[in-house]
């Protein structure tokens, strides 16, 4: 049956943003070559260079569903639909002062957000992605 999520990221820049993965956030990765089609049998090429069509390995993940439209708190709000990435850590602070320290850069600061404590990640040729220490029960260790 199904045996991961693979998630797309979608690049104006994909050098940069494979190269940010691989060097700020620091995820293994196989490659695919240039085109993305070169290992045999699913191996990968060994490359690093992040011209190539590298693929990240993101670590333990969860999937939540969350509503275009809601009242809260007697507001009402709505939001399109879409997808989102968010990458989860257990330590803001460190993990924001690790990341700065390798160059990553932040759309603002920390800030409460309910179900946790955030801020953006900005990614080089791509969206920026949320990075927060959840408040929420965490279901990544269930599988």
């Amino acid at each position: 049956m199904i045996t991961a999520i693979h998630n797309l990221v979608y690049s104006d820049d994909p050098t940069a943003t494979r190269a940010f993965f691989k060097d700020v956030l620091r995820w293994p990765f196989v490659s695919e070559g240039a085109r993305g089609d070169a290992a045999v049998g699913g191996q990968g090429t060994g490359g690093s260079d992040p011209a190539e069509w590298l693929i990240f390995g993101t670590g333990r993940s969860e999937l939540g569903v969350h509503p275009t439209s809601e009242v809260h708190e007697g507001r009402e709000w709505s939001a399109p639909r879409h997808h989102a990435i968010a990458i989860m850590c257990d330590d803001m602070e460190a993990t924001v002062a690790e990341l700065a320290g390798r160059g990553a850069e932040f759309s603002g600061e920390v800030q409460d957000m309910g179900f946790g404590r955030g801020t953006m990640l900005k990614v080089p040729g791509a969206d920026d992605m949320l990075l927060y220490e959840a408040r929420h029960a965490k279901a990544y260790d269930l599988t």
